[in-house]
């Protein structure tokens, strides 16, 4: 199934600074995702130009090209794999709404809202598909056996995430594997597929790869402190979700099972009654038992420990691009 966008609407968020350098090579993965997805039926316009319109951060292609110019040059397989990992990403996107309910993405109406649930489920197909279509272009099949691996441990966190809804004694090592599987690997494949496709030798692939693992982690713990403590006008998404389908984070796993005793009886007692308006009582809480700081030093330790596997590279400006990119992974409020 052919699918389109009508118009380029897959327009990059403002660049973070130390992205600058990049920025033409990211148009161009713009390009190619505007002539990806070609329109051959008129019933798809108006819900593809929407999706189109979720302008993220394009986190995901800037690593890849990133880790494709601190080992070597970019290719035209860079660009047509950065935007292959940009539909996937985007395809998870549409699919989570659906799973959490979401109403809103990127301050706008979540697919399933506007369409129904079975349009998004079937849109998030779409652009799963399109992307492997995509990765076929290689010579080789590298690429599709990553993100085949990728595409295959991102629904198994999510399924784990989803069996584990509602057990109050997750631990920690659990949680950890969830997000690995459902944020991480992405990250953590466009840094492998980047640099892979530079030529780069077998210890640089490997620590790009880790490195991006420690920035999803990371980027994943910092998103679940923002579901608790942001600002919907300044994520642009619903928030609260995860407390109310009770998927246990960090800062909650922690205050269960490590926490001072008082503020742990009455988040327990918070999780076990259902009801409406938990987050503002939840948030207090955990902050006053210190929960936020524990997740916050853990997500600080899983960027120290991404910057430093990224020691064997020579230096070059990507090389701080990247070492950048780790540190901004946590200053955000969106």
């Amino acid at each position: 199934m052919n699918v389109s966008l009508a118009t380029p609407a897959f327009t990059t968020a403002p660049l973070t600074d130390s992205w600058i350098s990049i920025r033409a090579e990211l148009d161009e993965v713009e390009r190619i995702l505007e002539r990806a997805l070609r329109p051959n039926r008129p019933e798809f316009a108006s819900l593809l130009h929407h999706v189109g319109k979720f302008r993220g951060k394009r986190l995901r292609p800037a690593l890849l090209l990133a880790s494709a110019k601190a080992c070597g040059e970019i290719t035209a397989n860079h660009f047509t794999l950065a935007a292959a990992v940009e539909l996937i990403h985007t395809a998870t996107l549409v699919h989570d709404d659906v799973l959490d309910g979401a109403k809103v993405r990127r301050h706008l109406s979540a697919v399933h809202i506007l369409w129904g649930v079975k349009p998004a489920v079937l849109l998030g197909d779409c652009l799963f598909t399109q992307g492997f279509t995509m990765a076929t272009e290689m010579d080789d099949l590298r690429a599709c056996q990553v993100l085949g691996r990728a595409a295959n441990q991102v629904c198994a966190g999510e399924l784990l995430q989803e069996l584990k809804s509602g057990d109050l004694n997750l631990d920690e090592e659990t949680y950890f594997e969830i997000i690995e599987g459902k944020t991480a690997e992405i990250l953590a494949v466009s840094c492998e597929i980047g640099s892979t496709y530079a030529g780069a030798c077998k210890e640089w692939v490997k620590a790009l790869r880790q490195y991006g693992k420690y920035c999803g982690l990371a980027f994943q713990i910092a998103d679940d402190i923002l579901d608790i403590t942001g600002l919907e006008n300044h994520t642009g998404k619903s928030l609260g979700t995860d407390l109310r389908q009770l998927k246990l984070t960090l800062p909650i796993i922690w205050l269960l099972r490590e926490g001072p005793q008082k503020e742990a009886a009455r988040m327990r007692e918070m999780l076990q009654n259902p009801g409406e308006n938990k987050g503002e009582m939840a948030r207090d809480c955990l902050q006053a038992a210190g929960a936020f700081d524990y997740a916050k030093n853990r997500a600080e330790e899983l960027i120290q420990a991404a910057r430093r596997e990224l020691h064997c590279l020579p230096p070059s400006p990507y090389k701080t691009l990247l070492l950048d990119t780790a540190t901004q992974t946590l200053n955000r409020s969106s």
